[in-house]
């Protein structure tokens, strides 16, 4: 999947919630934070470390939106650090259990949060490709439902959310 496309849009989105909202501070550590909570809640859609409950996961489509909240904000990251220059989705890892690549991607985050270099931005990238490929989802998924939040999320900026 190439990524530039939705850098573009990404970076259209942020200036316009930026200029709407009256935004002048650094968000930085802030997105990271969204990053953070949207992997959670993911996480929790799945239901994939709720060993003690017989309930399912979520629909599909709703685990598929909460994924796309994420890549929302991890591409916003990179805008602010300068790494949107990523072409292409970096090579999965090769962890296959879902718990284990929640945690991973967590750490991943908390690492970038620190040291934002490509590198990092990169593994970044290949933790949440991992749990994409686990959850189902194609590239074309992603970039549908992609379009369709960036939509929802301009649309909620124009109600005053």
């Amino acid at each position: 999947m190439n990524l530039q496309k939705l850098f573009k849009m990404q970076e259209e989105l942020d200036r316009f919630i930026q200029s709407n909202q009256g935004i002048n501070e650094d968000v930085f550590r802030k997105k990271g934070l969204a990053l953070l909570i949207e992997l959670a809640e993911l996480a929790n859609e799945t239901r994939c470390f709720k060993f003690w409950s017989q309930k399912g996961p979520s629909e599909r489509n709703i685990i598929l939106e909460e994924y796309v909240d994420s890549i929302h904000f991890l591409l916003s990251l990179g805008i602010e650090k300068n790494l949107n220059m990523l072409e292409e989705w970096p090579e999965r890892v090769g962890e296959n259990d879902l718990t284990e690549l929640f945690i991973g991607t967590q750490r991943e985050i908390l690492d970038f949060l620190e040291d934002y270099s490509m590198t990092n931005y990169q593994d970044l990238w290949s933790w949440y490709g991992a749990i994409a490929e686990e959850l189902g989802f194609s590239y074309e998924d992603i970039f549908d439902a992609y379009l369709a939040k960036n939509q929802t999320n301009y649309d909620r900026q124009n109600n005053g959310y």
